[in-house]
């Protein structure tokens, strides 16, 4: 079992433009079908309509995997405001946190 363990560790996700890139592909799949659907009737007369049908459901999933690369986008850089927030509260609430004290105190 040890010469499949791993050696090293994982490269680091590489991160890119997602969003274009997933556009791109399901522009790519939708020009397939368009560009086949004129030879219909060939594919259909040897048995090969699967062709056809297959760049549309390549197009369908690129349409899926659109709507999920661009919430996760949102999430990742509502993730990275949040953060940012988080290293300016702390130093205001730890001021709010003693003005509540002190006033509580009086």
């Amino acid at each position: 079992m040890e010469k499949w363990t791993p050696k090293h560790e994982a490269p680091e996700p590489l991160e890119g433009p997602v969003v274009a890139t997933v556009v791109g592909g399901t522009v790519l799949w939708l020009v397939l079908f368009l560009a086949q659907l004129p030879f219909y009737g060939w594919f259909a007369d040897r048995g090969h309509t699967w062709w056809v049908w297959t760049p549309l459901a390549g197009a369908g999933l690129g349409l899926i995997g659109l709507w999920y690369v661009r919430g996760r986008d949102a999430a990742l850089k509502r993730h990275a405001a949040q953060a940012d927030a988080g290293r300016t509260a702390p130093a205001d609430a730890g001021r709010t946190a003693a003005t509540g004290d002190a006033e509580r105190s009086t």
